[in-house]
């Protein structure tokens, strides 16, 4: 069933791309698996101008962001409609922020509305990405009993693009108000309270009301609550009788006999329906996990295909289960998957993806007063700046300059459960007696440490399914552990209502003084990413736990997998990664991993990791090879290729190595290396070294410790032994040696 599902899904989307040839799809957006949008996002919108598209939603006490993508799945983050000098977040109940953000174009304007403290507002632009205008109020009618906050705008698709508010407002309020052209309710007014009348409330609340248009009918989708249930009806046309409307039930397929195991259940709160050129149609939902373990993290965005009946018209979205599912047909423009990104806070301006917490006048956070880094200042209890949290396996770092003189003054990075109380913190401050230290915390628990590195210190926090791990360092490759890891479990078992509507977020904060922060790395390239973690697969599936962790199994010819965000250096974060390295166990001999960046085929293959027998399935060993030197941020695709159809191997975990890491080696980085007998000499050199080996090589290259290649010895043929002048300054080396079997590195020390 494994090989007939995969080769069934390729053959689909072998025909989907003969079909529109011009788009070259790569086998790596040719499939999708939910979900496309990790992290808190509920209530999600979406909207279609032209070839792009948009969504947005609720943020509640977080400020809202706007997402743009050009193939529904991958999103990039692209705009702060709200800021906090705006004033809609004061305080952290869950009437604060955004309620059912929508983010539309008409009047050759685009236009943001939400819901806040039980009143209507918008804000306009000029462009996507703003600026924006300050929130303008929308008038309630008299007629209508309030305009609520759980609402949405749907554009009809007349002559005049006549825009609508379609209003929720209380269990039993249902209406929908045409818009004027300066969006204020002005023209027809539609009452549709029949739709969920006391006492019965047949319908839960439905809440979160979505329209849109398809073959002649006007289609009004609803959710029954925030836990799940997603109904639907339609009409010819657009009125208030009741009659005129056919109450079809079910939107999402409640049918699908693959539901039980969908690790996401309940979708609700949709999206409109949009459609492409090719007349798929598509929505997006939230939905949370099923089980209890992983409730923190919110309300995530799914993607799912709308099919209608031949014979009814009527729609019906997929179920979000646990297969590769065809991805839409279009180009994804280069926007990488949709994760926290590194930031280098190099920019005059905030990096979308970041949101404020609670009231945040500004300013909160000056880019500009230390070029090149993030000054935060403490604002009360409200210091932090975020991103959405989701995935279960990172690294997070930061480099920050604080010099704490009580041990109030704190300065870090945190994971933040949506209550503002709940939460894990890695940060430097002052203890009792006045040292500095740095700290590592959750709940009642508090571990400490002397603060060696001084007030310019790097942290890390590493999230290994439930247990984070704290570190610091004076120099980003050094680290020391900060205590034990802590076992955040309750932080991520946080349901959605004691959760405050909002998700766990990740980000850094400071408390009672101000900080600077140099920058932020979502997912380490050089710490170890556990293989079970895929945002993004095709064929492979997840291995039973043991301690807590999988591996990643059922890896057969062609089958793929994505992590996302990985940061391989930058100007910031000076290092570059020279060799690939996967922990493997196998009993084939004819495997290998080919290591692709940001997609396959059409990206760079910047890797081939051949893999051997480990001696049995149970038995997992390092397997190695040369990539060239990479620096920035990527998306990292693992394929995995073999021959005939037995499962090839199961990987547990990879990581790239730096130069720094191969120094600690003290020899060969490669095990069982045909150069093992080399020798330089002498070594310490001074104006010329010289190699032997019982193995011919092939080429020879200096490189400094960042990985710049400074001198590159060009061989006319293989030799056994040779000589090279060398007339740099006094310091240590890398020394990379190539033969027929690869790449293999030596420290030199220069004197």
């Amino acid at each position: 069933m494994h090989k007939l599902t995969k080769t069934t899904l390729l053959l689909i989307c072998f025909i989907s791309l003969l079909a529109r040839p011009t788009l070259a799809q790569s086998p790596s957006f040719s499939t999708f698996m939910t979900l496309v949008l990790p992290g808190d996002h509920p209530d999600p919108t979406l909207t279609r101008i032209g070839n792009d598209f948009y969504t947005s939603g609720s943020s509640f006490a977080r400020s809202p962001i706007i997402y743009h993508s050009t193939d529904l799945v991958h999103w990039e983050a692209i705009s702060n409609p709200l800021n906090g000098s705006n004033n809609h977040f004061n305080g952290t109940s869950t009437s604060v922020g955004a309620w059912g953000g929508n983010f539309v174009y008409f009047n050759s304007s685009y236009w943001y509305f939400f819901g806040n403290k039980g009143k209507m507002y918008f804000v306009k632009a000029t462009k996507p990405e703003g600026s924006w205008s300050d929130p303008v109020q929308m008038i309630c009618p008299k007629s209508v009993p309030g305009l609520g906050m759980d609402n949405s705008i749907f554009i009809d698709d007349d002559i005049n693009k006549t825009p609508y508010l379609l209003v929720k407002n209380g269990q039993d309020n249902n209406w929908i108000l045409e818009l004027g052209s300066n969006g204020q309710p002005n023209g027809k007014i539609l009452d549709l309270t029949w739709i969920n009348p006391a006492p019965s409330y047949r319908f839960g609340y439905a809440e979160g009301p979505v329209m849109w248009k398809n073959n002649g009918y006007y289609y009004y989708s609803f959710a029954l609550n925030a836990g799940g249930g997603q109904k639907l009806m339609r009409s010819k046309t657009l009125v208030a009788d009741q009659t005129a409307w056919e109450i079809i039930g079910d939107f999402y397929n409640e049918s699908d006999p693959k539901k039980v195991d969908a690790i996401f259940t309940g979708p609700n709160h949709c999206s409109q329906v949009v459609k492409l050129d090719d007349n798929t149609s598509w929505v997006i939902g939230q939905s949370t996990t099923n089980g209890t373990v992983w409730k923190g993290s919110g309300r995530q965005g799914i993607l799912t295909q709308v099919k209608y009946n031949a014979t009814t018209g009527i729609p019906v979205s997929n179920y979000p289960i646990n297969e590769p599912m065809t991805a839409p047909t279009l180009p994804s423009s280069g926007i990488p998957y949709m994760v926290p990104h590194s930031d280098n806070f190099n920019s005059s301006t905030l990096q979308p993806e970041w949101s404020t917490l609670g009231y945040t006048p500004n300013p909160v956070y000056s880019l500009t007063q230390r070029t090149g880094w993030l000054r935060l200042f403490p604002n009360n209890t409200h210091n932090t700046l975020l991103k959405a949290d989701a995935e279960h396996n990172y690294s997070l770092i930061t480099r920050l300059d604080i010099d704490p003189k009580v041990s109030t003054t704190q300065a870090g990075l945190n994971i933040l459960a949506g209550n503002q109380v709940m939460g894990v913190r890695l940060y430097s401050t002052l203890n009792a007696s006045g040292s500095k230290v740095i700290k590592f915390s959750f709940e009642t628990l508090v571990y400490e440490v002397p603060n060696t590195a001084g007030n310019l210190v790097w942290l890390k926090m590493e999230r290994v399914n439930h247990l984070m791990t704290g570190y610091f360092s004076a120099n980003g490759s050094s680290w020391t552990v900060v205590g034990q890891p802590l076992d955040v479990s309750l932080l991520d078992k946080q349901a959605v209502a004691s959760n405050g509507w909002v998700g766990n977020s990740q980000g850094i904060f400071v408390k009672g003084n101000t900080a600077d922060f140099d920058l932020y790395i979502y997912r380490d390239a050089y710490t170890s990413i556990l293989a079970e973690c895929p945002a993004n697969q095709f064929g492979t599936f997840k291995t039973a736990a043991v301690n807590g962790v999988s591996n990643l199994g059922k890896i057969h010819h062609n089958d793929w997998a994505l992590y996302a965000g990985v940061e391989f250096g930058n100007e910031d974060y000076t290092k570059k990664a020279l060799q690939f390295e996967a922990t493997v166990s196998a009993i084939n001999s004819l495997g290998k991993i080919e290591v692709w960046l940001d997609s396959i085929d059409t990206g760079t293959k910047i890797a081939d990791c051949p893999i051997t027998s480990s001696g049995s399935l149970s038995i997992f060993k390092p397997y190695n090879s040369s990539v060239d030197a990479i620096t920035g941020m990527h998306d990292v695709y693992l394929r995995f290729v073999g021959s005939g159809t037995e499962e090839l191997f199961i990987l547990k975990s990879f990581r790239f190595i730096d130069t720094s890491q191969l120094l600690n080696t003290n020899g060969l980085i490669k095990e069982k290396s045909s150069l093992n007998n080399l020798v330089i000499y002498p070594n310490p050199i001074k104006n010329q070294f010289s190699l032997k080996s019982d193995a011919e090589f092939t080429g020879v290259r200096v490189l400094q410790l960042n990985g710049k290649i400074l001198f590159d010895y060009n061989l006319k043929s293989a030799v056994n032994e040779a000589s090279f002048p060398f007339n740099n300054p006094p310091g240590t080396y890398i020394l990379e040696i190539t033969n027929a079997s690869g790449r293999y590195f030596r420290k030199m020390i220069v004197n």
